[in-house]
């Protein structure tokens, strides 16, 4: 694609004490008399209509020629009061009217020149902290195009403190994906888990795409479910590569794709091609066994209530390495940069790990934590915990929703007493 350039809903309760604790952390962006918000980092193309191609690169917002498309810009303001906004841009030739909208107020403005300038746009009023939109629309241009915008410009009262928004421009991509969150559990001192079993309901409406559901995950590697495009979903269990050697498939089940992976890391990787749906409960279990010779097997079964039964992932061999399930966790990710402005939320029930005695525990304890973009303060749509309503841990991100949870907190959910009812004997 070209890019013309002149340069070239479901809503958990929060814990009580969530929002005075989180009024305490300060952001990394320091106090300015005014401060200038990529859209690198920030924006996003939020209505793209059939034909537009408008895209955020390394220099902002280019390709603007679609007056139907929109694209929205975020930062999070901790005070209240007056927020004065304007936008640096440029337009290569010709005169433009734009259309700014500042949480649901509209300001026009007309613009012109070829070089790099900061149009003021308006002055609204912040009653409550949390994140604020800037919305950018073209009305008419007299050339082919409307401009190229680089920062959002805020300042005002509303901004002399606690502002937060993505700064540091080498992790641009990890920000706007946005914060993955973490349920990390805790195993029993001395039980050795041989089984781990975890259950997901994934609510309606939050299957965006680019989610990535991760039910059971531990040392070595993750299985969970992933909303891959418009018309895929997987069931996804991959293990990594060990210090030394390489993981190998043992054997998979009907229809499972294998293939090895690298990016963030090397292993190997299975999946499913599975169109499972949001609003039923999938039910995840994992083994792993060293195999006597120096080595250990990792094996994954989804249950599936659409054929009411255990469905058989794979099993990977790891070499040099001796191992049962042990720093168990689960996750929630989007790994598309594009879809970072979208929230999503799933819920993770009912955990259970069987020693290698035989016996099952079931665990009621998670420690939330998140990724760097949360821990830097380049995001703060972060949140998790236990769910009112249905008593079950939940994950939440994107989105740029206002009240979120301090990472780093141990939260407890009441136990259902309900053991796995899986005969590990004729799992496929």
């Amino acid at each position: 694609m070209a890019i013309f350039s002149c340069s070239k809903n479901m809503q958990e309760t929060l814990p009580a004490n969530a929002r005075s604790q989180n009024q305490l952390q300060q952001a990394t962006v320091p106090p300015a008399s005014s401060y200038a918000v990529a859209l690198a980092g920030n924006g996003f193309v939020t209505t793209l209509p059939a034909g537009g191609a408008e895209v955020i690169t390394n220099n902002g917002l280019g390709n603007w020629t679609n007056a139907g498309s929109i694209t929205s810009t975020y930062f999070r303001l901790g005070l209240t009061g007056q927020l004065n906004v304007a936008v640096r841009m440029k337009v290569p030739s010709g005169t433009s009217n734009i259309q700014v909208t500042v949480n649901g107020t509209v300001f026009t403005k007309t613009v012109t020149g070829n070089a790099y300038t900061d149009y003021n746009i308006g002055t609204v009023n912040v009653t409550s902290a949390g994140y604020v939109k800037v919305d950018l629309q073209g009305i008419s241009k007299s050339s082919s195009y409307f401009g190229d915008v680089s920062h959002i410009i805020i300042s005002g009262s509303a901004t002399t403190s606690n502002v937060v928004y993505a700064n540091d421009s080498a992790n641009y991509y990890w920000s706007r994906r946005g914060p993955s969150v973490h349920l990390n559990y805790p195993v029993p001192s001395g039980t050795t888990a041989e089984w781990f079993y975890n259950e997901v309901t994934v609510p309606a409406g939050e299957d965006k795409i680019g989610s990535y559901f991760m039910s059971n995950g531990f040392n070595g590697g993750y299985f969970g479910i992933q909303v891959n495009s418009a018309t895929e979903r997987r069931a996804l269990f991959s293990i990594w590569d060990p210090a030394v050697g390489k993981t190998t498939l043992v054997r998979k089940g009907i229809n499972v794709v294998d293939n090895s992976f690298g990016g963030e890391g090397t292993g190997g990787q299975s999946y499913l091609l599975f169109n499972w749906q949001a609003g039923t409960t999938y039910k995840f279990l994992t083994h792993i066994l060293p195999d006597g010779a120096g080595g250990s097997d990792f094996s994954a079964w989804i249950y599936t209530p659409e054929t009411a039964s255990w469905r058989f992932i794979a099993t990977w061999k790891q070499p040099n390495t001796t191992t049962y399930h042990s720093g168990l966790y689960s996750f929630l990710e989007n790994f598309n940069d594009q879809n970072g402005y979208l929230g999503r939320s799933g819920q993770y029930n009912n955990q259970w790990i069987r020693s290698t005695t035989g016996v099952w525990t079931e665990i009621t304890s998670a420690r939330f934590t998140a990724d760097a973009t949360a821990t830097n303060d380049q995001r703060r749509d972060y949140a998790g915990g236990v769910d009112n309503s249905t008593g079950r841990f939940f994950l939440k991100n994107g989105g740029f929703f206002a009240d979120y949870v301090n990472y780093n907190t141990t939260f407890t959910r009441s136990a259902t007493g309900v053991a796995p009812t899986v005969n590990l004997n004729t799992l496929p």
